[in-house]
């Protein structure tokens, strides 16, 4: 098994903490950012978008991190990781995707214009306007949270990787934050999983 990819790219570090929470140890290839090499005719025959991550697994090519995600779980995962049945896959999808898909977004903003770019770059209204939506959305997980320990119900599953790569941001960038006190409780266990601390509690760049 062999993952390209830069490790300080929230998408990858789905893939890995994935991989890690499985047991798994693929061969980790840096790519994309100042690593380069996503322009090249070898990467874009595997990834015609030239993005990460790209994830090979005996002969399968696999490229968008939420299904890389998903495979994985599949294939080399067990319940309750692994949703047992079509509720439980709806109900994890549902916070994967709305973490990659509603989430995302105003990340993009916030985490770019504070993480980035130097100040004299710095669009600050943007990055204000996309903390404000992230503190919007992150009160939504921290409802969903208060009546259970994980996103998607009492143990870790998938549904619970987007968002946790996305959070690591969130609560390590100098940033006003709400107070909210399920999603911390979410995040400090997520923090005291191994797999996790390997994975994603990397220097954000």
């Amino acid at each position: 098994m062999k993952l390209w990819g830069r490790a300080n790219s929230t998408n990858v570090r789905k893939a890995l903490w994935c991989a890690a929470e499985l047991g798994l140890k693929p061969e980790h290839i840096e790519v994309g950012g100042a690593f380069g090499g996503v322009d090249t005719p070898e990467y874009k025959a595997m990834n015609p978008n030239g993005l990460v991550p790209c994830l090979e697994d005996d002969g399968l090519v696999l490229w968008e991190s939420n299904t890389i995600v998903r495979y994985l779980a599949r294939r080399h995962g067990q319940p309750p990781f692994l949703p047992d049945g079509a509720v439980a896959w709806a109900e994890a999808e549902k916070w994967m995707d709305w973490a990659s898909l509603s989430f995302a977004e105003p990340f993009k903003q916030l985490f770019w214009n504070r993480v980035r770019r130097t100040a004299e770059e710095r669009d600050n209204a943007a990055m204000e306007q996309g903390r404000l939506a992230c503190e919007r959305l992150m009160r939504i997980a921290d409802e969903a949270l208060s009546n259970r320990p994980f996103l998607a119900g009492e143990d870790l599953t998938i549904a619970d990787i987007p968002l946790g790569c996305l959070a690591y941001a969130w609560f390590t960038m100098p940033i006003e934050r709400p107070d909210l006190p399920h999603l911390t409780a979410w995040y400090e266990r997520l923090c005291g999983r191994p797999a996790f601390q390997s994975a994603v509690m990397t220097p954000l760049t």
